[in-house]
């Protein structure tokens, strides 16, 4: 029975320094993939599709989207915005059933009401096509 003790305990023992052996490769590792995820996260990945049914491509869509915000909210100076996606090509139905093509872009907006209070984040949806927003959900209309 001391043979098979004696036995485990090697195994048991072999384990242990390989554990710090596997500590330093996933050490390793993770600092090799580190930066990549954090770079990952900040680029944009521009979605070109046919400028004949979409439009051009809005690379100035918060600018865009912003100033269509100052013109229907009523505080739009106290908005905040987070911006969920980028513009990507879609289509949104107008009042008559027909849709309407351009880049879709999701966002939320948090900002005051006639009552000087916040409402919350909110998600929206605006079309834009030709650097306008022609079509949008989440806001009234």
């Amino acid at each position: 029975m001391s043979g098979l003790s004696d036995r485990m305990l090697d195994i048991f023992v072999r384990f242990i320094n390989l554990g710090g052996m596997k500590a330093a490769v996933f050490c390793f590792f993770f600092a090799l993939a580190a930066p990549a995820c954090l770079f990952a996260e900040g680029t944009e990945i521009e979605i070109v599709a046919d400028p004949r049914v979409y439009g051009e491509y809005p690379k100035n869509y918060q600018e865009i989207i912003t100033k269509w915000l100052g013109t229907i909210l009523v505080d739009a100076p106290s908005a905040q915005i987070e911006w969920v996606e980028p513009p990507k090509p879609g289509d949104l139905p107008d009042a008559k059933s027909k849709r309407l093509y351009g880049y879709l872009v999701e966002f939320k907006v948090n900002s005051r009401n006639r009552f000087g209070t916040y409402t919350g984040m909110q998600k929206h949806k605006a079309l834009i096509r030709d650097g306008n927003v022609i079509k949008a959900t989440g806001l009234g209309f």
